[in-house]
């Protein structure tokens, strides 16, 4: 009997490397688009093997010569097969995404995390958050599947953090992430429009990374993106619809010398022709490049 390509898979790729070799070049002849964790068929190759095989994902090198077993490779062909042709971002094959080398959680009810905001975390936004000990309260608005919330307390010790979003499916996503990093009683879920559902609530820090694709961007998304939800990215004509929200109501929800943080993509001179008196904090990562901005409540007009 002929044998499938699936089945002349399992027999013919024995090791990690035969793996890795296959599936990169399946996807570069497939035209996949990367972005959600990964930048090149190699590196979705390699992360889509490592968490299949439950292996460390910084980690390919001493496993490259591994030999698998008939089920490991079962299930790297219905996986390589699969991220073709459903053309779904990776960590939605395998229920998993990391930042910063934390793992989380998701499905396709909460955008993949990577957000900067999260690599900022890693110094404890020292940019701008001087005394990382006097933080005690903050909010991460639309949270989506909780990572950055949880960064937030891992960062901040003494803090205790409110997570908000509109979505009650990214709020369950977002509660198992809690869960499993045992930070149910520092962080809590809201469901909240922006913060409509946060009322008196002040405090110490605000980071937010908000829907702020522009419509015509959204509407032509290749499939890996178009698969997340879509409240996630959709930022309105000019991408600012929630970004001017956030400026509005932040000033009523920070203390005196709180900040706040807002990832807002290539929105950057938009932002500053729109808003020439507000003083913008441009911080960069090892990725971005004035994406992320930072206001203290003191350069926000009071409301």
């Amino acid at each position: 009997m002929e044998q499938t390509p699936q089945q002349a898979d399992i027999e013919d790729l024995l090791t990690v490397r035969d793996w890795l070799r296959y599936a990169t070049s399946r996807f570069t002849d497939a035209g996949l688009v990367f972005g959600h964790g990964t930048e090149t068929a190699l590196d979705e190759a390699a992360f889509l093997i490592l968490t299949a095989l439950h292996l460390p994902i910084d980690q390919l090198e001493p496993w490259l010569e591994a030999r698998l077993t008939r089920a490991e490779r079962r299930r790297l062909s219905e996986i390589v097969t699969a991220r073709i042709e459903t053309r779904k971002p990776a960590p939605y094959l395998v229920g998993a995404a990391w930042i910063r080398g934390h793992r989380f959680t998701v499905d396709e009810r909460v955008i993949v995390p990577r957000s900067y905001i999260g690599e900022l975390l890693d110094d404890a936004l020292s940019a701008v958050v001087p005394d990382p000990d006097g933080v005690e309260r903050v909010l991460d608005l639309c949270t989506g599947s909780g990572c950055l919330a949880i960064l937030a307390a891992l960062t901040f010790p003494e803090a205790v953090v409110d997570a908000a979003d509109i979505s009650p499916g990214a709020l369950e996503v977002a509660a198992k992430n809690v869960s499993d990093y045992g930070l149910g009683d520092r962080v809590t879920l809201h469901r909240s429009d922006l913060f409509s559902g946060l009322q008196g609530a002040t405090y110490d820090l605000i980071i937010s990374n908000p829907p702020y694709v522009t419509s015509a961007a959204v509407a032509a998304f290749p499939p890996e993106y178009a698969a997340e939800p879509e409240l996630a990215h959709l930022g309105g004509a000019d991408g600012l619809d929630l970004v001017r929200q956030i400026l509005r109501d932040a000033p009523r929800h920070l203390v005196p010398g709180g900040m706040l943080i807002v990832e807002v993509g290539m929105a950057r001179d938009r932002l500053e022709t729109e808003y020439p008196d507000l003083p913008f904090l441009w911080l960069d990562t090892e990725q971005s490049d004035g994406e992320v901005f930072a206001l203290s409540a003191d350069a926000l007009p009071a409301r």
